[in-house]
């Protein structure tokens, strides 16, 4: 691929990149008098001396620039961990620039185009195929079986072998995944209940209950205001949002348009072209025509929307579990505004399948010619180790109670973790028993408590209960996972030749088309949609999928 194509495809794929058991962590831990000198016995944690410098890049951004506001003393490259990592290992972290937003994605682009990159470079999965292809990075096959400590192995296979099937290109391990958590991305049905209560309805068992109900929240005037100015369903011009979003409306018909799945005959195919999602789409142009969404959604991104559920004027959103947070601020300007998680439900009643789309997007790769190529495997060790290893300092490397962890390069971390912090609380709930409590799970019931005493600053609170409560999104997420609801995406693998250069304008197209039957064109332009998507790319793509499929094992 000359310069030219990848400068090209660098700068089209830039704006793609994007948020247990402690058997195995590091042993026989060793310090001075002062813990200036922390060494540890395995290879993957040993002191470089005379220490060694590695450079990265990095986005920055409001919520880095306050975090850093409220620590005195520390900035980007002198804190809390770059002087651990200079401690224990001998590395000394260092960026050849930073910036923000788009003009941070903008750099990147160019610096991959021209191979002018960093010793370690965080890139998403088309960029870490984009620069293998050009030789400019390091296979690190070797490098990650010899130094990654046994308790990293086990954190970074919680995921499977997906994050690493995806950095894996011609047999070649050309990144460092930092494995996402897919079961995050488990979305539930936030529901204001306050109006559920005052309208005398019930939360839906089925896609046509939610209807009514979406129906009732639009007519009914559930704010007691007198105007016609609330909505059933809140959305964004992103229909994709992890919160505010569709995708979890549209798996209510058993529609999954934006992962891959397993067809009737076992093959993969991409659920945005199969027939389900036309009910689902036909259903949501039903609720615009109706005024039960918003007539302006198309011009409206999240900060907007959740301008109107802080005014009172949504009744109903989907969302991960985060989205507590984001429905508190309806509390700010009624305090009586109450909010809380339903399963997703399906238009049969049975319970509808969850999907969860594959969520390692982001890698660490090497430059080609770094001499030290195992001192990203260090680094992610260290950051395992202090944060849930054996020798964890919580307060100290994860939440002192600010967010501290995120001042670090690399921040890999269990993907269960908050899940594994419910079962712990839920315990504690049913025992009595506080001592099951670890560090994060004690920092969650500590923000709870000050809610359920009805403190002073009790709101701060309200969120975490809502998502860690005995009803909470967890609890949900929980019997989700009993019922074998969750739905992994099937294709886990790089990207394919056909993905690199069609994928963003197949995507474009299919959410152009999805938008337009909303707003009310013609269902059968998703007919139309469908055959356009195979001729424009998507055949290409999918039997380019089931070869990788076919080659892995249909497992």
């Amino acid at each position: 691929m000359n310069k030219a194509m990848l400068m090209l495809t660098a700068l089209l794929s830039v704006l793609m990149l994007t948020a247990c058991s402690q058997n195995g962590g590091a042993n026989n831990q060793i310090s001075d008098e002062n813990d200036n000198a922390i060494e540890y016995q395995e290879r993957g944690l040993s002191k470089y001396n005379p220490p060694i410098e590695v450079t990265f890049v990095r986005e920055t951004g409001v919520g880095l620039k306050n975090l850093l506001s409220q620590l005195p003393g520390q900035t980007l490259e002198d804190n809390t961990w770059s002087r651990l990592y200079e401690r224990v290992l001998g590395i000394k972290i260092k960026y050849d620039w930073v910036a923000k937003g788009d003009l941070y994605y903008q750099k990147l682009g160019v610096a991959l185009a021209s191979g002018d990159i960093p010793d370690i470079v965080k890139v998403n999965a088309q960029q870490l195929r984009l620069l293998s292809n050009a030789g400019l990075i390091q296979d690190l096959s070797e490098t990650y079986e010899k130094y990654a400590t046994p308790f990293t192995k086990q954190i970074l296979s919680q995921e499977g072998t997906g994050p690493f099937d995806t950095a894996t290109i011609d047999g070649k391990l050309m990144g460092i995944p930092e494995v996402g958590s897919s079961i995050e991305g488990a979305q539930f049905l936030w529901i204001r209940t306050d109006w559920l209560d005052r309208l005398g309805m019930k939360p839906p068992r089925t896609m046509d209950d939610l209807l009514a109900v979406s129906k009732a929240f639009t007519e009914n005037d559930p704010d007691h205001n007198g105007d016609n100015d609330t909505f059933g369903l809140a959305i964004t011009n992103y229909l994709w949002d992890p919160v505010m979003g569709l995708t979890d409306f549209m798996a209510g018909y058993d529609a999954f348009p934006r992962i891959w799945i397993k067809d009737d005959s076992g093959k993969l195919a991409y659920g945005g072209v199969q027939p389900e999602a036309k009910p689902a789409l036909k259903a949501l142009q039903d609720m615009y025509r109706y005024g039960q969404i918003d007539s302006e959604f198309g011009f409206k991104d999240g900060n907007k929307v959740k301008e109107q559920v802080a005014a009172g004027k949504i009744g109903m959103l989907y969302g991960e579990q985060w989205g507590s947070f984001l429905v508190q601020s309806s509390r700010e300007n009624n305090s009586n505004a109450e909010w809380q998680a339903f399963p997703i439900v399906s238009a049969s009643g049975d319970a509808p399948k969850v999907p969860l789309r594959f969520s390692t997007s982001r890698f660490l790769a090497v430059r080609k010619d770094y001499k030290h190529p195992e001192a990203v495997i260090k680094l992610i060790n260290l950051h395992l180790e202090k944060n849930w290893g054996e020798t964890a300092e919580y307060e100290t490397y994860y939440s002192s109670p600010f967010p501290i962890w995120q001042l670090s390069p690399v921040t890999p971390y269990p993907i269960r973790k908050n899940l594994e912090a419910f079962h712990q609380l839920n315990e504690a709930r049913r025992t009595g028993d506080a001592s099951v409590l670890k560090d994060e799970a004690k920092a969650i019931q500590k923000n709870i408590d000050t809610y359920l005493a009805g403190e002073e600053n009790k709101e701060s609170g309200w969120g975490w209960e809502r998502i860690y409560g005995p009803s909470g999104a967890f609890a949900i997420l929980d019997q989700y996972e009993k019922n074998n609801q969750l739905l992994y995406e099937n294709f886990v693998g790089a990207p394919t030749e056909t993905m690199i250069e069609k994928q963003a304008m197949l995507d474009n197209l299919q959410h152009e088309t999805f938008v337009n039957i909303i707003l009310g064109r013609s269902i059968d332009e998703f007919d139309q949609f469908v055959e356009e998507w195979h001729k424009l790319g998507g055949e290409k793509m999918t039997a380019e999928v089931n070869r990788w499929f076919a080659e892995r094992g249909s497992e």
